[in-house]
């Protein structure tokens, strides 16, 4: 949090031409309604109201006009920066500041993050995007369905809401293939790919989590700060919204820590199954060392060999070759090594 003393100035034109790299625009009514504005027209200013204008900020023409619109230098000049830190700040009557989101495909989030700038004023919320983001599209399609926001405070706590509720849906996803997992587990089955897929959860976890845990700590900062200055229709209800954060946290916290506990019961198992195999091979082995030994000694080339003049030579020692195995394997019982 931060606190600079400026000069907030309204948009000097009641209309501005069509505005490059706008890729939505809403005018919030009195009565908290919502009417969503082309973006291919010319937008009036001061019309009764407040305005949602959401931009890509990979288009230059976007930045040149945000450069020139007369927002708070130090506003602008976040807007227009590259900072990928999550961050909240207030200055007079302008709220603006970085939150992070989760990038959006075509019809799912990824596990990516994006991040959203804004800067808010009483009449105006801007914000921009380099790369498509989740909530502020499950907003836009929130706001089209009819929900209404009284304040562009309102609408800022509903992109946030959104951002929690796709991070709530992503957890319920995380857990109920950790519940299969955990499952399979149980039933015996250890393979390999089970493990890979419980690093794949435990990383996604950990992205959640800490894009959750810069959240918390800029609204507890804001709940701890004196904004009875603030406008109401800036003041953002930060207790609710931490403590909305806060359970999320805690929740993909345990689902971490699940996985975990999971990928460590699952390479004990593949540990022991290794180990079986690997007692079965040296028991096999142990006993094939005496008839490999009797074998040797029949091949040596000199004379005096036993077995050599008689008929059934090769008889006895395969029957030498058996009782030394047997021998092998009953010394191998009275030692434990074979139950």
């Amino acid at each position: 949090m931060s606190a600079e003393p400026a000069k907030i100035v309204s948009v000097p034109a009641d209309t501005t031409p069509v505005i490059p790299g706008l890729v939505w625009a809403f005018r919030l009514h009195t009565d908290g309604s919502a009417e969503s504005l082309p973006i291919d027209a010319s937008i009036e200013f001061s019309h009764d109201g407040r305005l949602w204008l959401h931009f890509n900020l990979a288009d230059g023409r976007t930045r040149q006009w945000i450069a020139g619109l007369q927002i708070p230098a130090i506003a602008r000049d976040l807007l227009l920066s590259h900072d990928n830190f999550q961050q909240l700040h207030i200055v007079d009557n302008c709220v603006y500041g970085v939150f992070s989101d989760l990038v959006r495909e075509i019809d799912s989030p990824t596990e990516e993050t994006g991040f959203l700038r804004f800067a808010m004023t009483e009449r105006l919320l801007i914000s921009g995007r380099h790369q498509a983001l989740c909530a502020v599209d499950a907003t836009r399609r929130v706001l089209e369905s009819g929900h209404r926001v009284a304040t562009v405070a309102a609408l800022l706590e509903k992109i946030i809401d959104e951002v929690a509720d796709t991070m709530d849906r992503m957890a319920d996803k995380i857990g109920t293939e950790i519940d299969e997992i955990e499952e399979r587990v149980l039933a015996g089955e250890t393979r390999s790919e089970m493990r890979a897929t419980l690093g794949r959860l435990r990383r996604t976890c950990l992205r959640l989590h800490r894009q959750l845990a810069g959240l918390r700590v800029l609204f507890h900062r804001l709940e701890q700060k004196n904004t009875d200055h603030l406008s109401p229709a800036l003041r953002l209800h930060a207790a609710k919204l931490a403590q909305r954060l806060d359970g999320l946290d805690h929740d993909i916290t345990e689902l971490r820590e699940r996985s975990r506990l999971l990928e460590e019961e699952l390479r004990f198992k593949l540990e022991e199954e290794s180990n079986r195999h690997l007692h079965a091979l040296s028991v096999v082995t142990m006993m094939l060392l005496p008839p490999t030994l009797v074998t040797g000694i029949f091949g040596m080339n000199t004379k005096g060999l036993p077995f050599t003049d008689v008929d059934g030579g090769f008889l006895w020692a395969a029957v030498l070759m058996i009782a030394a195995s047997g021998l092998a394997y009953l010394i191998m019982r009275r030692l434990g090594i074979v139950k």
